[in-house]
């Protein structure tokens, strides 16, 4: 099952994300797609407006898909790519664009034989730091990793790693509920 950025697992994604794969990898254009849902996951992280029209009941399939397919012309992503946007918002699946976009990479990872895992820190990590966290996970976890990051400034400090269902929290935050807890059963 795919899984989205508001945490919302959908079968239908993980089958859509499927097709888009078969059809990058016929093409051989498993890259240029990878970045194309990269570019578009960036707009629909920055954009409310983008978010609000692909999950809008209200606006009509053919002119959602027109409209993302013209958002999509504009980022400059691949002929496939918007294809592949126009397919899923004809077929009233836009507002899974993020979820499939998760799961078309997990799988063109597993092409590279590598293994996805997701790096949560309180503040962006620098370039020295992310090497050092997937080199660290590469050698714990027998296989080469690739890494997604992202912010939570509610970790106050340190990182969280999930790798699979896998998770290694070294976090400010994990460590001070962990002595809150300590402090009321004391």
């Amino acid at each position: 099952m795919a899984e989205g950025f508001d945490g919302v697992a959908s079968e239908a994604a993980g089958r859509y994300a499927q097709a888009v794969f078969d059809l990058a990898k016929e093409a051989k254009a498993l890259e240029a797609v990878e970045q194309d849902f990269a570019k578009f996951s960036a707009a629909w992280a920055e954009s409310a407006d983008l978010r609000a029209t692909a999950r809008s009941p209200l606006i009509d399939p053919d002119a959602k898909a027109k409209a993302l397919v013209a958002v999509a012309a504009k980022l400059g992503l691949s002929d496939l790519g918007q294809k592949a946007v126009g397919t899923i918002a004809k077929n009233r699946r836009a507002a899974e664009l993020p979820a499939i976009a998760a799961t078309y990479r997990k799988l063109v990872t597993r092409e590279r034989g590598a293994r996805q895992i997701e790096i949560i820190s309180a503040k962006p990590l620098a370039d020295a730091e992310k090497t050092a966290i997937v080199d660290a996970l590469s050698k714990k976890l027998g296989a080469k990793v690739e890494a997604e990051t992202s912010v939570d400034e509610s970790l106050i400090g340190g990182f969280v790693v999930r790798a699979g269902s896998r998770q290694f929290d070294a976090s400010v935050k994990s460590k001070l509920d962990a002595l809150r807890l300590a402090l009321k059963s004391a």
